[in-house]
């Protein structure tokens, strides 16, 4: 995990040079439409930091008060990222709104283009770099910043283009539908964000090819019980809880029940990583003649 920190303190250094960028593209030209680009990249700064505090937190050992750790604290994160990329695009809806009655001229469009396509160029770089590393690292707030930036390369591209039709067309109420869009787009970013991390904070279950993996590896590994039934499974963060029951023969010594708990505990952690396996052994009169079969 000090892996995934140190690519998080890098995204913030890159979230200000974007931010940057943008803001001087803006300033050259008076484009609302560059304005709500920069807009989102701002934030973009507030995400990252947020991003690095969770990792921080969600770092720390598990302790008395929190026994299965802070896994969490990345979910709570990526709640931030959602509210922040809500909270950007009414302000640019306000932009748009103020400025529609106002007509506007562009300044130093060429100048203040290249400032943008540069900012964009090195987002869609890093962004690649954010979905792959948080991937690795099943990290949720690098994972939500990385699918952010996706959306911020794709309207940064629209606005370019649209911007600079608007230069060559002269129609100035582009810059205003466009920026729009923009907070269409940011919006729709937003509520995706906060869809999944909600789901994060409740509980929810591992993908199906993970629990299909769980169930092969329990079945192969179990030898000697009878079945493993009431298999359940959450995500919090990197970490994967796995508990279910398992049915061996009522009169197999402890110690032969404790060896096959730890065959499976050992299978199941080296094939999903950072996973917490919990067994609850059952004798024989408990079967249900269902769930996973051993082999």
């Amino acid at each position: 995990m000090a892996h995934s920190s140190r690519i998080a303190l890098i995204n913030v250094g890159i979230s200000f040079l974007v931010l940057g960028l943008k803001y001087a593209a803006f300033l050259l030209t008076g484009s609302i439409a560059l304005y709500s680009d920069a807009l989102e990249s701002i934030v973009n700064v507030a995400t990252a930091i947020a991003a690095v505090l969770a990792l921080r937190v969600s770092n720390k050992p598990a302790d008395a008060a929190h026994p299965y750790g802070y896994a969490k604290a990345e979910y709570f994160s990526a709640v931030i990222v959602g509210v922040l990329i809500v909270v950007a695009a009414i302000s640019i809806f306000r932009e748009v709104y103020v400025n529609w009655t106002e007509p506007h001229t562009l300044d130093a469009p060429l100048h203040g283009l290249l400032l943008n396509a540069g900012a964009t160029v090195v987002n869609a770089v890093w962004c690649a770099v954010l979905l792959r590393q948080g991937r690795r690292a099943r990290s949720p707030a690098l994972i939500a910043d990385g699918r952010h930036l996706v959306t911020d390369v794709a309207s940064s591209a629209g606005v370019l283009a649209g911007v600079a039709l608007a230069i060559a067309t002269g129609w100035e109420k582009l810059d205003l539908i466009l920026a729009g869009l923009v907070a269409l787009n940011i919006l729709w970013s937003g509520w995706s964000v906060l869809k999944e991390s909600v789901g994060g904070l409740m509980d929810h279950a591992v993908p199906a090819e993970t629990l299909g993996l769980i169930r092969t590896l329990i079945a192969a590994e179990a030898t000697g019980a009878i079945e493993a039934h009431d298999l359940r499974t959450r995500q919090a963060g990197r970490m994967t809880f796995v508990d279910f029951h398992l049915v061996v023969p009522g009169d197999m010594p402890v110690s032969e029940a404790h060896a096959i708990c730890d065959r499976i505990e050992d299978a199941i952690e080296a094939q999903v990583p950072d996973a917490l396996v919990n067994i609850h052994v059952e004798p024989e009169v408990k079967a249900k003649q269902h769930g996973v079969p051993v082999l």
